[in-house]
């Protein structure tokens, strides 16, 4: 039985779908004004797995992720560099792809955008106005009433008392309650604006994913996620939004999950304290996948520091997986008919089960990888008897083999071609063409000797004349 912790009751509780066979999900997706950092990444990448998980267990899994292609940081951005909101918006959304691509991250069923889900936000507004939930103001703004909605912090566990003696809102006469929040914008110039009832304006942040939501999976669904910095204002914000416009007594999302922050030396990171890595320049030092695999070493709500020194180890221990993952597949290829290896289809059945345990546990990533080392462990042990002269059990080991597949399908590594082995060689070349270098500079010879040098420039790699000899970096 999978369990899994929601946010809104704080406890872990039994999943059970809304629709038999079927699970309805919406994750809120990036801002893209910039390229998305690891941070970014940490809940698609878990979201990515509980999908796999979710299909694994037969279910018939319908994701939406969105983009919000209008906001304040898109319109700075494009008034810094003198280009549209939609050129910027367009540019990080294709970033972002090609970031998650890296980390096998698969599709959203849709990817609805704010510009393009209008209609459906303008619709949503009206009925919160005409049921009393929100007010527009003489100015073209319109606001959300929060003391309209008595579960108001029902998410947070924050009480409205408790918020408006401790918050910092900017004066506003205009609103009837400083915790307010807006709906609809007025514009304002040099900002893009669409038509409304209350004149021309934009969303505010947060109706957005009420509206989108509802639209692709329904007044009802099962899972609501994102990050944790994200349960307040914004997910409290579309639960208030959501509910007073669904007639039904299944209202919006059932259950929340929320992943932790990944910090950096305990510190959260984020783009306005300036202390985030991209995934584009992780990237250039370590492969997608041993980004993924360091994300999901550790349970999905857990904080995660990030280091260097934790990516290498994360390689590390990925490798090990490979290797056993290289054995599975030089030992399909193989036949044989001896029964040496029903002890380890037996011991795979025992791992796999473990890991599906450990998945169905609140989606325990690290748990259900450990399971794989213990496989892989007796994998090798299998093939050091094979090469000791054991016979081959093809039957048996393809069980093995089955398992281990399985395992790496839902944590999405093994996906991508690995670089081959380099066993010194580029050290070997490098060391010969510097050597052929010296050896031109020594007979004056300074055109061969720039050539060289100018060669493995524009190859991206720098040739330094130390006082004790030549080094070389890639550029």
């Amino acid at each position: 039985m999978l369990t899994v912790y929601n946010t809104m009751t704080r406890k872990k509780e039994e999943f059970h779908p809304l629709r038999a066979g079927e699970v309805s999900i919406y994750c809120c997706g990036v801002t893209p004004y910039n390229d998305p950092h690891i941070g970014n990444a940490r809940p698609f990448v878990t979201w990515d797995v509980i999908r796999r998980f979710l299909a694994r267990k037969g279910f018939a899994v319908r994701y939406i992720q969105n983009f919000t292609d209008v906001d304040d940081k898109i319109i700075g951005a494009a008034n810094r560099e003198g280009v549209t909101w939609k050129e910027i918006s367009d540019r990080y959304i294709a970033a972002y792809f090609k970031a998650m691509d890296a980390l096998n991250v698969r599709r959203a069923d849709v990817f609805p955008r704010v510009s393009e889900t209008m209609e459906d936000i303008l619709r949503m507004i009206e009925t919160l106005i005409a049921r009393g939930y929100a007010y527009a103001t003489a100015a073209g703004d319109v606001y959300y009433r929060v003391e309209a909605f008595s579960r108001y912090g029902c998410l947070s566990g924050r009480s409205l008392e408790d918020m408006e003696a401790g918050a910092r809102v900017e004066v506003n006469e205009t609103k009837e309650n400083p915790m307010d929040f807006a709906l609809w914008k007025a514009a304002k110039p040099g900002e893009p604006s669409w038509k409304s009832p209350w004149g021309k304006g934009r969303p505010g942040w947060h109706i957005e994913c009420s509206a989108m939501s509802v639209k692709y999976l329904g007044d009802a669904f099962d899972f609501h996620g994102g990050g944790s910095d994200l349960i307040f204002p914004h997910h409290e914000n579309e639960i208030a939004q959501a509910e007073p416009c669904i007639d039904g007594d299944e209202k919006f999302a059932r259950y929340w999950l929320h992943n932790g922050f990944i910090t950096i030396d305990n510190e959260k990171m984020s783009k306005s304290k300036n202390n985030f890595f991209t995934v584009k320049d992780i990237l250039k030092e370590f492969p997608g996948e041993v980004i993924r695999f360091f994300i999901l070493q550790t349970h999905y709500r857990s904080p995660l520091d990030f280091s260097d020194e934790r990516l290498r180890e994360a390689q590390t221990a990925l490798d090990r997986l490979r290797k056993a993952n290289a054995v599975v597949a030089e030992l399909t290829q193989r036949e044989g008919t001896a029964d040496t290896g029903a002890e380890l289809a037996a011991q795979a059945e025992t791992f796999l089960r473990d890991f599906d345990a450990a998945m169905d546990d609140d989606f325990n990533t690290a748990l259900a990888i450990s399971q794989m080392f213990g496989l892989a462990k007796e994998i090798n042990r299998y093939h050091q008897e094979l090469e000791r002269g054991a016979a081959f059990d093809a039957a048996n080991f393809g069980r093995a083999a089955d398992a281990y597949h399985a395992m790496a399908a839902i944590i999405g590594i093994f996906e991508q071609e690995e670089a081959p082995a380099d066993d010194g060689l580029t050290d070997a070349l490098m060391d010969l063409i510097i050597g052929i270098r010296q050896e031109a500079r020594a007979a004056k010879n300074w055109a061969v000797a720039d050539k060289i040098r100018d060669g493995l420039k524009e190859a991206g790699v720098v040739l330094e004349d130390t006082t004790t000899g030549v080094r070389w970096k890639r550029a």
